[in-house]
């Protein structure tokens, strides 16, 4: 199982060595009414359930991504990420990763 943090160490664990930055990223276009009847629309409870749902699935694809980037290099984790998203207001949202493949002893 990889292991992710946005800090530079893990605690009770040793890096070895570093492999090297890695990355993924997600572009998505107008999900926020993806799926959404004509009434929901309407329904600012139901817009924003809807728009959290949809951010947090391309959230996890850009983690797979990254995380399939990090097995690349036969890695144990991920150290030092940081996630970047932009949502435009014509509904798209692009979510960013990166952090620094590390072997751990």
């Amino acid at each position: 199982m990889m292991i992710f943090s946005t800090t530079d160490q893990l605690q009770n664990r040793e890096i070895v060595e570093y492999l090297g930055l890695v990355s993924g990223m997600t572009y998505s276009i107008n999900y926020s009414y993806k799926g959404m009847s004509f009434k929901d629309m309407f329904s600012m409870k139901k817009y924003y359930e809807h728009v959290e749902a949809a951010i947090e699935e391309v959230k996890e694809k850009t983690f797979q991504k990254l995380q399939d980037n990090a097995q690349k290099l036969y890695a144990d984790a991920v150290v030092g990420i940081n996630v970047d998203m932009e949502i435009s207001a014509g509904g798209a949202v692009m979510i960013s990763i990166t952090g620094t493949a590390v072997k751990l002893k």
